[in-house]
């Protein structure tokens, strides 16, 4: 463990350190008594432990020790050189290995996009060290077959950003051409105030050669949203930069490879509570509400689930307060 230090703009409770894990070093945002139960926050793409700021504070007031890594591929985190060494089985080693370099022996996992997929199958893999788990936006997803074919037959020709990602170079070089336009096309173009329904036809998207990932975020303001501010969108161009978006991206690339990693290990592993936060403007679940309940059912301990009215796909950045109060009542079960 090394590098212990402060950051910009984080209340003094609240520090960063590198902690190895796992077989590479991930800077870790913290807070709370290390004597307390234990709560490991996994963000999405493309975000950062810095997606977390407005839970760590009230997270360790509430008596957690609370682990918010900038994950494999972001930030200042180790950003490994090959494909494969973003396959879910490092990602969830990760996490678990902060677990070992804490002392804990387990704790509550809170993901959000990718991050949910992570905890939802850290569940799977480690139920002796998730006590409990809250997911962010995605759902519990339980594939029936290898994702990018599925992917090859609902899409067809049209664009689809997760078959983008797969060839490695276009969307690295695509996405880090002017970072701090990415992020802020991105940021905008998910959030609730920009929310529009998708085409219900995949005939209706724009086809797959010669379209790019922000080909797709129409008439985005050029001022900040209400629940970002200049400092934060600053940090995430800081932290892109250093990384670049090969490791991010590399996560995509190996949703068939985790495919086959899962597919003969059952589901009812994830018998610890598990629990459902999303925004009814997110993208990502916004058309499918109705059937949410049923697929994160499948895990045997399903407490339910709060869907927040104007979220968007930031959920708890862009409504801290009322992603807190869903979050803080399913801990206070527990």
């Amino acid at each position: 463990m090394v590098s212990v230090g402060k950051t910009e703009a984080m209340s003094k409770s609240i520090q960063q350190r590198t902690i190895r894990t796992n077989g590479v070093d991930l800077v870790v945002t913290e807070a709370g008594d290390p004597s307390g139960p234990c709560i490991i926050l996994s963000h999405g793409f493309p975000e950062s432990a810095h997606s977390w700021r407005h839970q760590m504070q009230p997270l360790a007031d509430a008596g957690y020790h609370v682990l918010a890594p900038d994950q494999r591929g972001y930030g200042f985190s180790s950003s490994p050189k090959n494909v494969t060494d973003y396959g879910v089985q490092h990602l969830t080693g990760d996490l678990v290995g902060l677990l070992d370099a804490t002392g804990h022996a387990d704790a509550t996992f809170v993901g959000h996009d990718w991050g949910a997929l992570v905890v939802w199958e850290a569940g799977r893999l480690y139920p002796d060290r998730v006590n409990a788990i809250c997911a962010v936006s995605v759902p519990f997803t339980p594939w029936p077959a290898k994702p990018t074919e599925l992917f090859k037959m609902m899409f067809t020709d049209r664009f689809f950003y997760m078959l983008y990602f797969q060839e490695v170079g276009p969307a690295e070089k695509e996405l880090g051409a002017d970072i701090r336009h990415t992020m802020h096309q991105f940021l905008w173009a998910a959030s609730g105030a920009m929310y529009k329904p998708g085409p219900t036809d995949p005939a209706e998207l724009p086809p797959m050669a010669g379209t790019g990932f922000l080909d797709l975020f129409k008439d985005v303001p050029t001022h900040l949203p209400t629940w970002l501010t200049q400092d934060d969108l600053d940090y995430y161009v800081k932290q892109f930069t250093n990384s670049g978006f090969f490791g991010p991206v590399s996560w995509y690339r190996n949703l068939d490879a985790n495919y086959e990693l899962l597919k003969d290990i059952p589901i009812d592993r994830i018998s610890m509570p598990t629990f459902f936060i999303g925004g009814d403007k997110d993208a990502v679940i916004a058309a499918r509400l109705d059937t949410l309940d049923a697929v994160n059912g499948m895990t045997p301990n399903y407490k339910g689930s709060v869907i927040i009215p104007g979220a968007g796909h930031w959920t708890q950045q862009e409504m801290p307060d009322e992603f807190n109060a869903a979050m803080m009542g399913f801990l206070k079960t527990l």
